[in-house]
């Protein structure tokens, strides 16, 4: 991965969006990631809203190749979130009540950007949407984002945890009070809160 992170940072100017949508096409997940790094770039760098939505558009348009975890999380967060925080996220929520997998997965991830943000509603209301999912690639990624409001917030992260912990996975649960005190994180797990 390193040597992909490479390749992507000093090629990325010099591949077209059409480039990458093919290097999306190619069954080798190496081609992928790395064209998702670039993509990454490409948005980071973009000198202007246009840019930026073509950026979205062609991420969009060839999301079925974004079909693995480490694939979402190298691409969603860094795309979605930063694209969607000030406009509707609409597109998030459907994606988080569709029956595939990896589009539940890039609707909760793409929140990470909100997190760190200080914003915490669209989290908190996709988790709930995946509260009872039954893989456990959304279980971990939802403890996660969950986890993360946390450590910036304690009392909003405590208070959904509180209402919602029965019901959650064991997996969810683990993953999203990790950072809590051991007694604390005790209670959790035995059903004491």
């Amino acid at each position: 991965m390193p040597d992909q992170r490479k390749v992507a940072r000093r090629y990325y100017k010099d591949v077209s969006l059409k480039d990458i949508e093919e290097l999306l096409a190619e069954p080798y997940h190496e081609y992928r990631l790395t064209a998702l790094f670039m993509l990454v770039h490409k948005f980071e760098k973009a000198k202007d809203e246009k840019e930026r939505e073509e950026i979205v558009n062609t991420y969009l348009k060839n999301i079925k190749a974004v079909n693995n975890w480490d694939l979402v999380d190298a691409s969603a967060p860094k795309i979605l979130g930063p694209f969607l925080w000030d406009k509707d996220k609409y597109i998030l929520y459907e994606m988080a009540q569709t029956p595939d997998l990896w589009k539940q997965r890039i609707a909760i991830m793409s929140t990470f950007y909100f997190i760190k943000q200080g914003e915490f509603e669209d989290t908190l209301k996709i988790a709930k949407i995946l509260l009872n999912h039954p893989h456990d690639l959304i279980h971990k990624a939802v403890g996660w984002m969950l986890r993360e409001i946390g450590k910036r917030d304690f009392d909003v992260a405590y208070d959904f945890l509180k209402e919602h912990y029965i019901a959650m996975p064991r997996t969810m649960l683990r993953y999203a009070i990790e950072k809590f005190e051991p007694e604390l994180r005790r209670k959790f797990l035995k059903g004491l809160i």
